[in-house]
């Protein structure tokens, strides 16, 4: 009886090991349903924003820039049901097992309480309860027979009551089991569907590159012209710096006492302006999006066209796509420090955060002044649209006069 129990317990624990695991794939393939989740609602938003611009859409770069982050958000959507699937199929196998281990044990249970019967009517020699206790030879052999009948009858409910417990969790394993088999055909079928969207999405970026590879040198002329436009655009933006930091140390040279400089930087920054400063730095990564929504269409730095071959494309901010007059609005608190025109960049406000900037260009109705106080989140302007149908911002984030990538500084979608 005792090796029996010290079995049982050791299968208990085994047993409870086996479920804090599958608590673990559980929270896993929670996770996986969260990010699929977001991706899905990423593809949406890409949709609600590609049909907008459907009716005037040309074969642009900016068409295949777009179509190329909705191949990669769509590539990205068949990898997590990918991964779900093989959670499935590990939650399966586990599951199995544990019915195997079920069954065996409940076989070995009841296989325990058939010997302990067995045993029993042959230690009273197939005698009744009564005529068993009442035939003892004195009464110490009676009271030992009735502790014995005792114990007996105690280990027998006990074992009854463990048979029906793992009957039991064999019985919702077995449902589990079942769910889980349906979770795999539903997740297939949704994965077959996806990758079908994936094909298209495809043969559409193919069409667009097989049509631009044909226009070169039309690209490479956009291209460069672009990026005169950019240089442009950041020499205004540095000598706008150059100016703020020359007025800051002319005021701090007046004040005397009242500026300091901050370590790492040029530019002497009031107590308010330093802790501005600071809390902007500190939000790096958690900044609002500039457009409530869109996508990146366009990266930061200098890296190959993903799929044009011989095109390198350059940016010093990130272009976000988004839906037609979509309101424009600051990143963080701040003040409005320019307000211009630039051309191929269009409306453009440039808004201070301490030692740090944010520029926002492309707008089509700027609705703030210069020297305006803003808080995140606060409307500035409007988004414009270009006469290919795309509506897109440009955007770019500084901390004196070092350009950063904006990416690193928003929230991630």
């Amino acid at each position: 009886m005792r090796i029996y129990r010290f079995i049982l317990f050791l299968f208990l624990l085994l047993f409870l090991g086996s479920s804090d695991t599958f608590s673990q794939t559980t929270k896993t393939r929670e996770e996986l349903e969260r990010e699929k989740a977001e991706v899905q609602a990423r593809l949406r938003e890409f949709d609600a924003i590609l049909k907008q611009t459907t009716a005037n859409k040309k074969t642009s770069l900016g068409e295949l820039n777009a179509l190329t982050r909705q191949f990669q958000t769509q590539n990205r959507l068949v990898n997590t049901l990918d991964r779900e699937i093989r959670l499935i199929n590990q939650e399966i196998a586990e599951t199995e097992e544990k019915i195997s281990e079920l069954e065996s044990q409940l076989k070995e249970l009841k296989a325990e309480y058939s010997r302990m019967i067995y045993s029993s009517s042959k230690i009273n020699r197939g005698l009744s309860i009564v005529a068993f206790v009442f035939s003892s030879g004195n009464f110490n052999q009676l009271y030992m027979r009735l502790k014995y009948l005792r114990q007996y009858s105690e280990s027998r409910k006990q074992q009854a009551a463990q048979i029906e417990k793992f009957s039991l969790e064999l019985a919702e394993q077995r449902t589990l089991l079942d769910q889980r088999k349906a979770d795999k055909v539903t997740v297939l079928s949704e994965e077959q569907k996806e990758k079908a969207e994936l094909e298209r999405l495809r043969k559409s970026q193919q069409g667009v590159v097989n049509t631009l590879s044909k226009k070169e040198r039309d690209i490479q002329r956009q291209i460069t012209a672009t990026k005169k436009q950019q240089d442009q655009l950041n020499r205004m933006i540095k000598k706008v710096i150059e100016d703020e930091i020359k007025r800051a140390e002319a005021e701090a040279k007046k004040a005397n006492t009242t500026t300091t400089k901050k370590a790492g930087t040029s530019m002497p920054m009031t107590p308010e302006a330093a802790a501005l400063s600071s809390s902007f730095a500190g939000n790096r990564g958690k900044l609002p999006w500039p457009v409530a929504t869109g996508f990146i269409a366009q990266s930061y730095g200098t890296y190959p066209h993903p799929s044009l071959k011989g095109i390198t494309l350059e940016s010093d901010g990130i272009d976000i796509r988004t839906q037609p007059n979509s309101s424009v609005r600051t990143v963080f608190d701040g003040t409005v420090t320019k307000i211009t025109t630039m051309p191929g960049f269009g409306g453009t406000v440039i808004i201070k955060h301490g030692e740090y900037y944010t520029m926002y260009s492309r707008l089509k109705n700027i609705s703030v002044k210069s020297g305006q106080a803003v808080k995140a989140k606060d409307i500035i302007g409007e988004a414009g649209t270009n006469g290919e149908g795309e509506t897109e911002i440009h955007f770019q984030t500084w901390k004196g006069l070092q350009i950063m990538d904006p990416a690193t500084w928003i929230s991630s979608k």
